[in-house]
């Protein structure tokens, strides 16, 4: 043994500098993220969609004379199609692995399975509430002037709105990250989403009646728009609750499938 290398203790593994435990983890999928294309364009297009929409918005809002109304509600409304942006971004931090098989090696570095999936959905959370406020931000700046004067402007609902848009679209990337993995594959994914975001409050919408659109009413999306801008039919808090409530049963189920079936 060389005299430059301290004795390591019996049955005491090396260490990995930067590595090992949930930090690891997470400094690992950051790093796995931005090695994608697919995050910058979803970020790219989520910008381009907010500054048409809220400008659009502001625009409808001042020739049909609307009342007055929250700025932030220009952002907000956006979300509906924005979180699509969020849907890709997350859901490739994992069906990528699983396409190109390399979600075995994750998992050979995490031998913790839930590990994995929890640092996917701290990293993609985290980037999807940064993106969320700031897409809020822009939608406030590009909606005012369209508005001409239809819009009022307070500081305190306008962060009220940046916060709740980020929140949104954090949760919105937990619950594609739990169902990625539940499904593994994109297009199983995206499709799955596209009906419970979109297709399906589209649906009980129009058809109307009391029961379907209180089916409606407990459903992500429209939860979260009751949570972002208020109003009925329940208070602000209860439409995050219901977000975050099928938030954890997506982490939950997709927990279960990683725990239970090959990589």
């Amino acid at each position: 043994m060389s005299a430059d290398v301290p004795p390591r203790a019996p049955g005491r593994a090396p260490s990995r500098p930067g590595g090992g435990g949930f930090s690891g983890a997470v400094a690992a999928e950051w790093t796995k993220l931005w090695s994608l294309r697919a995050p910058y364009a979803c970020l790219l297009a989520g910008t381009a969609v907010t500054a048409v929409f809220t400008f659009y918005y502001g625009s409808i809002a001042r020739i049909n004379g609307e009342p007055l109304q929250p700025v932030g509600n220009a952002p907000v409304s956006s979300v509906a199609l924005v979180q699509f942006a969020v849907v890709v971004l997350a859901m490739t931090a994992v069906t990528s692995e699983y396409a190109t098989g390399s979600v075995r090696t994750s998992l050979l570095w995490v031998p913790v399975r839930h590990r994995v999936q929890l640092a996917k959905s701290l990293v993609t959370g985290a980037v999807s509430f940064a993106a969320g406020v700031l897409w809020g931000v822009l939608g406030v700046a590009v909606a005012w002037v369209p508005f001409g004067g239809h819009a009022t402007f307070t500081v305190t609902e306008v962060l009220s709105h940046l916060l709740a848009m980020g929140l949104y679209c954090a949760l919105t990337a937990v619950l594609t990250v739990g169902t990625a993995f539940a499904l593994r594959h994109a297009a199983a994914v995206l499709s799955v989403l596209a009906i419970l975001l979109a297709a399906l409050p589209n649906m009980l919408t129009g058809l109307g009646g009391p029961v379907l659109l209180t089916v409606n009413d407990y459903l992500p999306q429209t939860a979260g728009g009751y949570f972002m801008r208020g109003g009925a039919p329940y208070a602000a808090p209860v439409g995050l609750l219901i977000v975050l409530v099928w938030t954890a049963a997506a982490h939950l189920v997709g927990r279960a499938v990683l725990g239970r079936r090959d990589a």
